[in-house]
């Protein structure tokens, strides 16, 4: 099959019921805020409750939109949808065994990865990995680095020679949940790296046996900007431990350094961020630093999430669409 050409691709923080979001014919995707499912979740391959908390009391849905009719399905314990070029897919594990978090990495990524290679949309893109108690276990039996490893083996395996960017965060959900989604495309992006970073799969051994598989981020076919999720790292090191609101800045000029590879203009209404903060009570200190760097119009959703350094207390991902 020939590839179309993709339509676009809107990404918006919206307050509206599920219901009211799945409804227009062109949603992708739609992703709730909160530690566990509810009787009120709507049966649709669309929707994922994603298991982080919200610190925000009324914390809006993401919503994916495209301009085109969407299809949508499930696959056993995956689900998909797909239109005008772009699929949304997800997958959901749970560990079988007490901290055998490869083994679900590998189920997990095995059949996300092969369900995209049959896929028109082949290309994957932009990948979110939610993983519980990330940094527990010592030296290279942290649960993270082995993570990483099962991950490197299942995309060596499935033939990806290009890394999409990422997203891997620690929660405080249901006990042993994996949670893997993805946007893939027809067409391919074109992976970006940042000049103030060591590129993240060549990062020293002192990080692990693997290095993360990750590009910083990924232009998008119809233009705009996926972003890996970014912390307060300058080289491969970790800066400014202990102290939230500098970290808080650094990733955000790391942020910014990425906007200029891709010779993008600043943050602003178009460019929705996810912004994770290890402890719920930097939240406050974190929204002032967003406010006085990027201003008010950016919108912003701040989530409980463990970075997968111990010593990193925030790390920030999003997009940057055309206005």
């Amino acid at each position: 099959m020939n590839p179309v050409e993709p339509s676009a691709l809107r990404v918006t923080y919206r307050h509206e019921a599920v219901t009211t979001l799945l409804d227009p014919p062109g949603t992708l995707a739609v992703f709730g805020f909160a530690d566990a499912a509810t009787a009120t979740d709507p049966d649709d391959a669309r929707y994922l409750r994603v298991v982080q908390s919200a610190l925000d009391p009324a914390a809006p849905s993401e919503c994916w939109l495209t301009d085109a009719m969407v299809s949508h399905g499930r696959e056993g314990d995956l689900r998909w949808s797909r239109g005008g070029g772009w699929q949304f897919v997800a997958i959901e594990v749970d560990e079988c065994g007490p901290d055998d978090i490869e083994a679900a990495c590998t189920h997990a990524y095995d059949r996300l990865l092969a369900h995209v290679a049959a896929s028109p949309e082949h290309h994957l893109l932009r990948i979110w990995n939610y993983l519980e108690a990330i940094n527990a276990g010592a030296g290279d039996s942290e649960r993270y680095r082995r993570f990483c490893d099962a991950r490197a083996r299942s995309m060596a395996a499935h033939g990806l020679t290009r890394f999409p960017a990422a997203t891997a965060i620690g929660h405080r959900g249901p006990q042993r949940r994996l949670q893997v989604y993805a946007l893939c495309g027809q067409h391919d992006g074109t992976a970006l790296e940042n000049p103030r970073q060591v590129s993240a799969w060549a990062y020293p051994r002192q990080y692990g046996p693997t290095a993360p598989s990750f590009a910083r981020a990924m232009l998008l076919p119809r233009g705009g900007l996926a972003i890996s999720g970014t912390a307060a790292v300058i080289g491969h090191a970790s800066s400014h431990a202990g102290n939230v609101t500098a970290q808080a800045g650094e990733a955000i000029a790391n942020l910014r350094a990425l906007l200029e590879r891709a010779s993008l203009p600043p943050f602003d209404g178009s460019s929705p961020l996810k912004v994770y903060v290890r402890h719920p009570e930097d939240a406050e200190a974190v929204r002032g630093v967003l406010d006085r760097q990027l201003g008010p119009s950016v919108p912003r959703l701040l989530l409980q999430g463990d970075i997968c350094r111990s010593e990193l207390l925030v790390e920030i991902d999003g997009w940057r669409f055309a206005a």
